[in-house]
């Protein structure tokens, strides 16, 4: 189903029951984060802000909308289809092209070649977004209802922005989702990271002399929004408009810029245009909570410099908010990683499946199965990925048998204490990672951790330099562990919290004051008579709850590099996931983790029946 914009989505979800509209006065100053956040965690609708109070305490003249697809179900709304699994079927029968079988095997194309057909986009002359012309003095970005979503971020944030460049040299389009810091009243800050496709088009533009034509888009059919999230491959002809027109089985309207030479969706609510200058010094932007759940600190980045904004009469800002998982962001994540399974298999045939946890946050954690064939199909496969495109800042991948849901987490944990054992299955290695990660041994550099957690052949059992004589052994198999209570558990200066599983998995919460704490911690809980049978000693931050998985994990994955972080220490794995300190060679600052101000938080709960909003999405 093709939406013809984002009103008509909003109204079939609002039909639906799956979106609220508050009448209420609320602010755009972490208020609407506060209640959105309480919305996509507990599963409820899309929320339609319609009095916006400003950073200034004036009311906007735009309502927000938030949550559009923050939950799977309203996802697969947004994209066409009946459930997410859908897109990896449409995918996989439109690169099945059969090219024998005489004039009927050519003819079965027919249906495939017409869904092609509508990746192209469709210039139209007039379109909705430009109804309404801000120019010259009548720019002025702080008429926006843009949000601040968390107590420390560096000032209101554009966060559902469709970013638009041209590649100087080749024509070829880009769209990308890039957080946009407002500055001034025609100033923002562009975060393009130093992979991303904007990045070479600014450098390209730097090379020939000239600035840098920007558009930015806010709204738009929802296929378009995800699409701008989508790591597509580098295929000529193949963008985001392309990609969805696909989804949406038509050709998306696009019309041009009144003052860049750029195509705009038509259909929009409101678009920035403006430009990049490569010759003017960046600017400082940040901090930002980010989808890592994490802050990102302060660093340089372009300036984009807003020559008109175009809108629709009546138009909406559409938002999102990130921050500690799950979020919105989760959803589309999960999109992507069903509309590219089939491209991976491409490749790679053997995967059957693989799944990325909200948990690790889209590129620290990522779980494959495959149908194995041979000793090392897990290594094969996982060196494989990391050449994928965007795979490539995948942090941890865990490779299981294909009999295993690769989406039941706890089932992979134990499938990882049962075949996995440390050091024997468990490989480091190195190589880019997302700018965005705060522990990294590097900006954008840093260890990588395979674990094998298949069935072993008999060539991968033993030790590295045993023969094959020697390898008797079977794999680790069915763990016979109890977990002792933790008034039993050894003590150490520092530790608030610990626990341990029946799988094997022991989480400690530590208060780290000194250099090394973590490692002396590791050395004496493993040699404690405790530590038979436990397989992982994960060291997280005294902030963490021992007593949610999916906390412990979270804060693990964002905080270790895997090379400098995991070791094994015989039979026990340890994850050293606590603050790095200067003295311990981390030279760059810590983030804090995201939390909202405690005056915030009473605020919703006591208004919480005013707005009115039902109780049960209350927390």
């Amino acid at each position: 189903m093709a939406f013809p914009d984002l009103h008509s989505f909003m109204a079939m979800l609002e039909a639906r029951g799956e979106l609220l509209r508050v009448s209420t006065p609320v602010s755009s100053d972490l208020e609407i984060t506060e209640i959105a956040d309480r919305m996509v965690k507990a599963g409820g609708p899309a929320l339609l802000f319609e009095n916006v109070r400003l950073m200034d305490g004036s009311r906007s003249a735009f309502p927000v909308v938030i949550g559009l697809m923050g939950t799977r179900e309203r996802t697969a709304l947004a994209l066409g289809v009946s459930d997410l699994d859908e897109l990896a079927h449409r995918v996989r029968a439109l690169i099945d092209l059969k090219g024998s079988g005489g004039v009927g095997g050519l003819l079965s194309n027919l249906p495939k070649l017409r869904d092609a057909a509508h990746l192209l986009p469709r210039r139209v002359r007039s379109g909705a977004v430009q109804e309404v012309i801000w120019r010259g003095d009548e720019v002025d970005l702080t008429r926006l209802p843009v949000l601040k979503c968390w107590p420390l971020d560096g000032g209101p944030f554009v966060t559902l922005p469709l970013v638009i460049t041209k590649d100087p040299e080749t024509g070829e389009r880009n769209m990308g989702m890039y957080r946009m810091q407002i500055m001034g009243k025609t100033i923002t800050g562009m975060h393009w990271q130093r992979h991303k496709t904007g990045t070479r088009h600014l450098e390209k533009a730097r090379e020939r002399g000239q600035r840098l034509d920007v558009a930015v888009a806010l709204g738009g059919d929802p296929a378009l929004i995800y699409a701008a999230t989508a790591p597509l491959p580098p295929i000529p002809g193949l963008d985001e408009f392309a990609l969805a027109g696909y989804l949406r089985g038509q050709r998306y309207p696009v019309i041009k810029g009144v003052t860049v030479d750029l195509d705009v969706p038509a259909n929009a609510e409101i678009v920035l245009e403006g430009y990049v200058d490569p010759q003017e010094d960046w600017a400082v932007e940040g901090p930002f909570g980010d989808h890592t759940g994490f802050y990102t600190l302060p660093e340089l980045y372009p300036r984009f410099h807003v020559t008109a904004v175009t809108m629709r009469r009546e138009a909406v800002y559409p938002a999102t908010i990130v921050g500690r998982p799950p979020m919105e962001d989760a959803y589309l994540i999960e999109a992507s990683e069903r509309l590219f399974l089939p491209a991976a298999q491409l490749v790679l045939p053997e995967i059957t499946d693989y799944h990325l946890p909200p948990v690790g946050v889209a590129h620290n954690l990522v779980v494959v199965g495959i149908k194995k064939s041979f000793p090392g199909h897990a290594y094969k496969v996982a060196n494989g990925l990391f050449g994928l495109g965007q795979m490539m800042f995948a942090k941890v991948i865990v490779v299981v048998d294909d009999d295993l849901a690769v989406t039941d987490m706890d089932a992979v944990w134990r499938r990882v204490a049962e075949l996995a054992r440390p050091g024997r299955d468990t490989l480091i290695s190195r190589g880019p990672i997302d700018v965005l990660d705060h522990s990294s041994r590097a900006w954008s550099y840093g260890g990588k951790l395979i674990i094998d957690a298949t069935r072993k052949r008999p060539e991968e059992l033993g030790s590295a330099l045993s023969s094959r004589e020697a390898q008797v052994e079977s794999g680790m198999g069915e763990r016979a562990f109890t977990p002792h209570a933790e008034g039993d558990l050894p003590t150490f200066e520092g530790v608030k919290a610990q626990l341990q599983t029946p799988d094997g998995y022991w989480f400690v919460a530590l208060h780290k004051t000194y250099p090394h704490q973590a490692q002396a911690l590791a050395e004496a809980f493993a040699a404690h008579p405790a530590a038979a049978g436990v397989c992982h000693l994960l060291i997280a931050d005294d902030r963490t709850n021992v007593h949610e998985t999916n906390d412990v994990w979270w804060t693990i994955l964002n905080n270790v590099d895997p090379e400098r972080d995991v070791r094994a220490l015989g039979q026990l794995l340890v994850w050293n996931g606590t603050p790095k300190l200067p003295e311990e060679g981390f030279v760059r600052p810590w983030p804090p983790k995201i939390e909202m101000n405690a005056n915030v938080v009473s605020r919703v709960e006591a208004l919480w029946h005013v707005y009115p909003l039902p109780e049960r999405w209350r927390s």
